[in-house]
This record gives structure tokens, sequence and C-alpha cells, in this order.
């Protein structure tokens, strides 16, 4: 159990940060730039970059970037309306206020 915990934090943390390429190859992407192009891609119904995106991290690191980045969004947005995280979060969603 342990040995499965630790292989599943390992990848996730090599995932963090994107490595330099060495002698021109490409470079490798990190989970916040999988998952920014990944959901701009499905916001343009651009399944073949959906897809590129997609093979760049593990389903877990991209599910965890993608999590990030609403967050992100929905603060950021209850910041400019002046409203808070959850009426935003409802909002989006298209939910009734609570």
């Amino acid at each position: 159990m342990f040995d499965s915990i630790r292989k599943t934090f390992g990848t996730f943390v090599k995932n963090l940060r994107p490595e330099a390429a060495a002698g021109g190859e490409k470079r490798s992407h990190n989970l916040f730039e999988a998952a920014a192009v990944y959901t701009s891609a499905s916001a343009e119904d651009d399944q073949a970059r959906m897809d590129e995106a997609a093979g760049w991290v593990s389903p877990e690191a991209l599910s965890f970037g993608m999590s990030e980045l609403a967050r992100r969004a929905v603060v950021t947005l209850a910041r400019e309306r002046g409203e808070s995280p959850q009426a935003v979060a409802r909002a989006l969603l298209g939910l009734p206020a609570s």
C-alpha cells in the first residue's frame, strides 16, 4: 500500500515541474499547463487539443490541475464580482442561490 502511495506521489511531484529539454527535444509539460490547455480546448470544443493535453500528464495530475484551475477561477470571479465563492460557483453551474 505504501509503495503505491509513494509511487503515485512521486509521479505527482514529477509532473509539478516542467523540465527543460536538452538537445532540442520537446520539453515536458507540467500539470497546470496541461489543465489550462485541456480546459480551454474543452471550452472551444477542440478534441484534438484536449487529447494532446491529456497525454502530457497522468490522469490524476490532470484532475488535480483542473480542480486547482476551477478553484482559482471561482475565487478570482468572486473577488471581481464582490460575491462569495459559493455564490459564484452556484451561478456558473446554473444552480439556484442557497
